[in-house]
């Protein structure tokens, strides 16, 4: 290089400097805020609680009603997070000095949540603490906390077959009815097939939305099925391997099921019979197992109740469990808030350390991963005492 070019270098280079530092002197001292737009994604697909109010209930009889959920922008919820149908919401309630959360599947579209409401749909169970409280004192204006939408009950097109048997049960119409309103619109691309099971024609939820939908719609079809009613015009009898043949025909499948476990127990030995792969067969865990005793792989213990010392964040408690009651829900009795979510043993979110103990997890709610079960890590929403227990969380 010249020493002419190596002159007029150094001289650019020096007014370079002199040019940034008199900027950074003119410059403020207050700290850049830079929002890159990944993360304000992440932030409105996966918001850590979402404040909601009820804006409108419609009510099924008298033991069932389904809300719809707006944004509450007086609490800092502008819009909705946006989800997948099949996805559930995981609302936290406060009732007296209890604090619980429980799941509700989402029976309204992905679309209608961008339009701001979500909708769950609720029904009453005998001696169930968060449906009563809900059906008993939720009105317009009520104001709900809520988690962002979670679950893993969605249509995958690289995993599951391009024509779905849908086996719903009772209020496990839900998220069927969400895939149903998606299929209308075209947010999804598949063959919905739907064997819907109930009593009689009075218990069926959701019935003429189905019908309309169905009326409209050319790749969904539902099917009733009664248990206790001859009536024409159904299906008869139960959710059978015959049943589920008939309208799959020859095709290779995928299954959803969402209902009752009494459901999944008899479903699940009539689908040996297809011999479908794994993969093909889905369950929406449909919250709480209520009865470990009736798992034909529950083992009995002399003692019913016992000792769980907790500890989270560095504070240690010792709560009396009862061996029918989960460790989450002793844990939720004796006033302590613990985390979770699906309380089906799926998302993993109570997951805790167990130091010391012996503990029941019934095989149909096993979905720990390889490495917590041979590190003594637990799901707390679907495991049961059956000694003292030492825990960490």
């Amino acid at each position: 290089m010249s020493k002419k070019n190596k002159y007029y270098g150094f001289k650019f280079i020096k007014s370079v400097i002199i040019d940034r530092k008199k900027k950074i002197k003119e410059s403020s001292n207050d700290n850049i805020k830079i929002e890159f737009g990944v993360n304000l994604l992440a932030k409105s697909l996966h918001p850590e609680v979402q404040n909601l109010v009820v804006k409108n209930i419609r009510k099924h009889g008298n033991d069932c009603s389904s809300f719809d959920l707006g944004p509450d922008p007086e609490n800092g919820t502008t819009e909705l997070a946006y989800f997948s149908s099949g996805q559930y919401l995981s609302i936290s309630l406060e009732i007296g000095d209890l604090k619980i959360s429980r799941p509700y599947s989402l029976s309204s579209s992905p679309k209608e949540s961008l339009d701001g409401i979500y909708t769950i749909t609720v029904k009453r169970v005998d001696g169930g603490l968060a449906s009563n409280y809900i059906l008993d004192n939720w009105i317009i204006g009520t104001k709900v906390k809520a988690s962002a939408p979670a679950g893993n009950f969605d249509y995958v097109s690289l995993r599951d077959s391009k024509h779905v048997i849908g086996i719903a049960g009772g209020s496990g119409i839900t998220p069927f009815l969400s895939y149903a309103k998606s299929l209308q619109n075209g947010d999804e691309d598949f063959e919905l097939t739907l064997l819907y099971g109930s009593r009689d024609p009075s218990s069926i939820l959701f019935k003429k939305e189905l019908d309309e939908i169905a009326a409209t719609t050319p790749n969904f079809k539902v099917i009733y099925v009664l248990s206790e009613s001859s009536d024409d015009g159904y299906e008869h009898g139960y959710l059978t391997s015959d049943l589920i043949k008939k309208y799959s025909g020859n095709h290779i499948v995928s299954v959803f099921l969402c209902g009752p476990q009494a459901m999944y127990d008899f479903v699940d030995n009539e689908l040996l019979k297809l011999k479908l792969e794994k993969k093909f067969i889905r369950h929406e865990l449909f919250g709480e197992m209520h009865d470990p005793s009736s798992q034909n792989d529950y083992i009995k213990t002399e003692n019913n109740v016992f000792t769980i010392k907790v500890s989270i964040n560095s504070e240690t408690t010792e709560i009396k469990a009862n061996a029918n009651q989960t460790i989450l829900q002793s844990l939720e009795s004796s006033g302590i808030v613990a985390p979770n979510k699906c309380r089906s043993g799926e998302c993993g979110y109570c997951r805790a350390y167990l130091k010391s103990g012996r503990v029941y997890a019934p095989k149909s709610l096993e979905h720990r991963r390889y490495a917590d079960k041979t590190n003594n890590w637990i799901h707390t929403c679907c495991t049961y005492p059956l000694s003292n227990l030492e825990i960490y969380m």
